[in-house]
């Protein structure tokens, strides 16, 4: 299958960000040819973007599928009670069909917003079904079940024997690691410290280098969880990570607000992945991570919404805008620019999937995930002498992606779904969560 996009505003994100004006061929899954004019090939499809541009898919470094059908269900709470008031019980209410359906939906909205990759922590439970519905939907995923066998105030359907955690794990990673030829690999997901015990994690630390997949969970996101951690551990969160083998490059962490020099070292010597989650952070009232510092001391930085119920959306452009604006009052104007920001929405989230030689950059040999633009709106104009990033950055929005390709497959095209039954996956949705309510009321 040969894909050809003729006429286009090209923005590479290639180590020299180079942007060009022309015509890009995709064969198969992958990138062949990238120039000024393409001419003598026989296209299965030719896509005409004049006056369009085309970037790389983003990349979300923080998501969990399972909770989006909560939005809306848990506002205006901080974490550990949207936590252990909302999230907790709704998960543990969870059914084969609801997260079917959950994950249809955040990956219906994330298509739509232009994202191509995920790194998704689902629930305890039927983990398989939301695999079957990223299987189906095309979208690039790293995965994983959540785990934890310890916790006060969990729900039962959440609490896990530890074996059992680490057992229903490998199996799913057995089962799903490198589906697709690779479009699908799992990583380990221990929810966080509190939740976990220490021969969990220790499991976790030695399972991921037996099978070489990341490490996926929360860190610091909040000074009542540093506290706890602190208080059960005797060490901060990412002193003991470091303490327990588990700090290094498999490693993603998620938020990382309250991190102090001791951690951002740590972080920064041993490889650590940090996905920062704005939106998020501010609606739970966690606070603001200091992103320009660890930019400074070259710490790798990516960009993730987390869930649904505490932002309330999965936008790539929502995440990238609030990454830029809420350093510039403190450090000043030139703080978190566009460019930097729009490189952690692509070739950052890449680094913190280990893919970054074969996504997040417009690249001959990389894999084709390729998201179209069309600009040409009154928020977006004018349009000449802009920077093109800046523009995307700070003017675009979801509703301005018109094409997103994954692997080489258009997933959706003129904002029209070509995976995902949009009807179906609404109804079910309202359905699934409905049925939720119903049994935590009773």
């Amino acid at each position: 299958m040969k894909i050809l996009i003729k006429n286009a505003e090209i923005i590479t994100m290639n180590e020299n960000d180079e942007i060009i004006y022309g015509d890009l061929l995709i064969e198969d899954d992958r990138i062949v040819e990238i120039s000024k004019g393409i001419d003598g090939v026989l296209a299965d499809k030719i896509i005409d973007a004049t006056g369009k541009t085309i970037i790389p898919g983003f990349i979300h470094s923080h998501i969990h599928l399972c909770q989006t059908l909560f939005r809306g269900q848990a506002d205006d709470l901080e974490l550990l009670d949207w936590l252990a008031k909302k999230i907790w019980p709704l998960e543990a209410a969870h059914d084969e069909e609801s997260i079917y359906y959950s994950a249809m939906l955040g990956i219906g909205e994330l298509i739509q917003s232009g994202t191509t990759s995920i790194i998704d922590m689902e629930t305890v439970r039927y983990t398989d079904h939301a695999f079957q519905a990223i299987a189906e939907s095309g979208i690039r995923a790293l995965a994983g079940k959540v785990m934890m066998d310890q916790g006060e105030g969990v729900p039962v359907n959440l609490l896990e024997n530890t074996q059992e955690s680490i057992q229903e794990s490998v199996d799913l990673l057995e089962k799903w690691n490198n589906f697709d030829n690779g479009r699908i690999k799992y990583a380990f997901s221990p929810r966080f410290v509190i939740s976990c015990t220490e021969n969990l994690l220790l499991e976790v630390r030695d399972l991921s280098k037996h099978y070489g997949v990341m490490v996926h969970t929360h860190a610091s996101e909040n000074l009542k969880e540093i506290e706890i951690v602190e208080k059960e551990r005797g060490l901060r969160n990412i002193v003991y990570l470091d303490h327990i083998g588990l700090a290094n490059p498999q490693l993603i962490l998620a938020h990382c607000v309250w991190v102090d020099q001791e951690e951002k070292r740590i972080i920064r010597e041993k490889g650590v992945k940090v996905s920062h989650c704005p939106g998020s952070n501010l609606k739970l009232a966690s606070g603001i991570a200091e992103t320009h510092d660890m930019l400074e001391n070259d710490i790798f930085l990516s960009l993730g919404a987390d869930g649904a119920p505490c932002n309330n959306n999965l936008d790539m452009f929502n995440e990238m805008r609030l990454s830029a604006l809420i350093q510039k009052p403190k450090h000043g104007p030139t703080t978190m620019d566009a460019h930097k920001v729009f490189r952690m929405a692509t070739i950052g989230g890449a680094t913190a999937m280990g893919l970054e030689k074969e996504i997040g950059s417009l690249e001959v040999g990389k894999k084709a995930d390729v998201v179209i633009l069309n600009l040409n709106d009154f928020h977006t104009y004018p349009s000449n002498d802009v920077d093109p990033i800046s523009r995307i950055v700070y003017s675009a929005t979801r509703g301005d992606v018109e094409t997103t390709i994954i692997n080489g497959k258009v997933v959706m095209e003129n904002r029209i779904m070509k995976t995902i039954d949009k009807k179906i996956v609404l109804k079910e949705a309202n359905h699934s969560i409905k049925r939720l309510l119903n049994r935590i009321s009773n």
